[in-house]
């Protein structure tokens, strides 16, 4: 961060080759195409010089600049579809699969990790873009943030703004409509 905000152009090269590729994918489900993500990432970087002197390490740098590129995304794609998703009150999960006690009628079949058939993978892999695209913003926010790029619940709750607890009913839901959609589509066990 002292080179930053020393001006070090090798410095900030360095930070767009380390987050660049991850901030257009987690742009991309806000807006309509790829270079409207391209865009915004790029606004980001601007955002990100312009605030480097008001920046107080209360986070890492790559939280801090996740927060501005989910903020600008959301502005830009509400911008471009001229619409606001809003979250479905539906259940998680059908009640159906549990029993009385509270555990589960039948367990979720275990999807296999030997795939042998590319077709298959590769039919499986557009319909799980499909899916996370598909649910309700909140929701698709804390999963790709948590399940596609791997970062902590404490890194998606302070980039989110989100308190622990709301963080997880979301990505429950969440990964509860991705298994339910690849369930209706592939099959009991996603295969």
């Amino acid at each position: 961060m002292e080179r930053l905000r020393a001006g070090d152009e090798d410095a900030f090269v360095a930070l767009i080759r380390q987050h660049h590729q991850v901030m257009v994918r987690l742009a991309r489900p806000y807006v309509p195409s790829q270079s409207v993500a391209e865009d915004v990432v790029q606004e980001t970087w601007l955002a990100a010089l312009r605030g480097l002197p008001s920046f107080e390490g209360r986070s890492s740098v790559k939280t801090w600049l996740y927060a501005i590129l989910l903020n600008r995304a959301r502005t830009a794609g509400l911008k471009e579809r001229r619409h606001v998703a809003t979250e479905d009150p539906e259940r998680a999960v059908d009640r159906r699969r549990f029993g009385s006690d509270g555990s589960w009628s039948y367990p979720p079949a275990h999807w296999t990790d030997e795939v042998d058939d590319r077709v298959h993978a590769e039919r499986m892999s557009k319909s799980i873009q499909v899916a996370i695209e598909q649910l309700p913003s909140p929701q698709r926010d804390v999963l790709t943030l948590r399940d596609v790029e791997g970062l902590t619940a404490a890194d998606a709750c302070q980039i989110l703004g989100l308190r622990q607890g709301h963080q997880r009913v979301l990505l429950h839901r969440a990964r509860s409509r991705l298994r339910d959609a690849l369930e209706a589509e592939f099959g009991q066990g996603g295969a």
